[in-house]
């Protein structure tokens, strides 16, 4: 078999150490020459955000984080970052606090140290969104890629359970989606194969005791090379999907991506054999769906989009709005009536089926 493929390696720098993260930061503050620091936290997480800038000065601090990143609230970060002659933003939270970090990045050039405290992964892709209008627009730039991504487990443990296992199962959706999306190759399929694996190890034991360590780091490791994957693929189905849902009927980005992944799994499964067998033997289970089943029954994992706040009477607007921006190499043909069909089961978490 011959290979033929184009892959785009990230140039970004990792640090990884539970209990570290102030103390990275400030050496990495002092090796880019930052003077002029803007941090963007949200306000329910300050005083980790705090904790961890403890040994910087800061010049200006954005708390207005909403999910989803609205437009208009982008824009007012981009102005303070822009008003206070900022040199460097640093972002502490998760998938929606680096967004907005992004979106200053994307306008200003201003690099970004990303501090992640969930597993969204957003830290590690050049991905970018925003929502206006109920439509959330998606696009890669290279300008918005942090810089410097610092990993501490310890930053994770005020994360509930319900939203570890939330959050990591969007971690999980990146590796899958990214065994078939646009720019699928063999190297970004073998992140995701080993993201799949951390991810399976790590989520249990945080559920099992939540101050596991061990957990909370395999978690990270797993969300990284989720999201080194996910960066390099592309989005496929699962994501535009979900994006649909999150931008359009504001559903809960990490909950969704969680409820949607074993309808889309189902839905490409028999389409895409190389794939679901690398994704089953990444889950050491028979079958790609028998796995992530069994791993979502351990997890107590969401299984209905209806109980998040998405209506049956919104599937045809989801269905319009998501078909045309649908990957046409995605492995199975994609219509109006399979996709309307994938979404009512998600909406009323029936058991997925192959």
């Amino acid at each position: 078999m011959t290979l033929t493929f184009a892959h785009d390696t990230l140039g970004q720098r990792i640090l990884f150490g539970s209990g570290q993260a102030a103390q990275l930061l400030a050496d990495e503050v002092t090796r880019l020459g930052s003077q002029r620091v803007m941090l963007i936290a949200a306000t329910y997480e300050a005083e980790i955000a705090d904790k961890v800038t403890s040994d910087i000065s800061i010049a200006g601090r954005f708390d207005d984080v909403v999910q989803h990143v609205p437009i208009e609230k982008a824009e007012l970060a981009r102005a303070m970052a822009v008003a206070e002659g900022i040199d460097l933003v640093v972002c502490v939270g998760g998938g929606s606090t680096t967004g907005f970090a992004k979106a200053v990045a994307m306008t200003t050039g201003i690099p970004i140290v990303a501090v992640p405290t969930t597993y969204a992964g957003s830290e590690a892709t050049p991905v970018w969104g925003l929502t206006q209008a109920a439509r959330k627009t998606t696009g890669i730039d290279p300008r918005v890629l942090p810089t410097t991504v610092i990993y501490d487990a310890s930053l994770t443990y005020s994360l509930p359970v319900e939203m570890s296992v939330a959050s990591g199962l969007n971690a999980l959706a990146h590796c899958i989606d990214s065994m078939w999306a646009p720019k699928a190759d063999p190297i970004n399929q073998a992140f995701a194969v080993e993201g799949i694996r951390a991810l399976a190890q790590g989520l249990p034991l945080i559920v099992t005791d939540p101050g596991s360590e061990e957990g909370r780091e395999k978690s990270l490791y797993g969300a990284y090379l989720s999201a080194v994957s996910f960066g390099s693929a592309g989005s496929g189905i699962h994501h535009k999907i979900c994006h649909v849902l999150g931008g359009t009927f504001n559903t809960p980005h990490a909950q969704t991506h969680a409820t949607v992944l074993p309808y889309v799994l189902a839905f490409n499964s028999s389409a895409a054999p190389e794939a679901e067998r690398r994704i089953a033997q990444a889950f050491d289970a028979p079958t790609a769906l028998a796995g992530l089943q069994e791993l979502r029954a351990k997890l107590d994992a969401p299984t209905a989009l209806k109980d998040f706040g998405f209506h049956e009477s919104d599937i045809a607007e989801a269905v319009s709005i998501a078909l045309p921006i649908i990957p046409a190499d995605n492995p199975r043909a994609v219509t109006t009536e399979n996709l309307t069909a994938l979404l009512y089961a998600a909406w009323s978490g029936s058991t997925p089926t192959v």
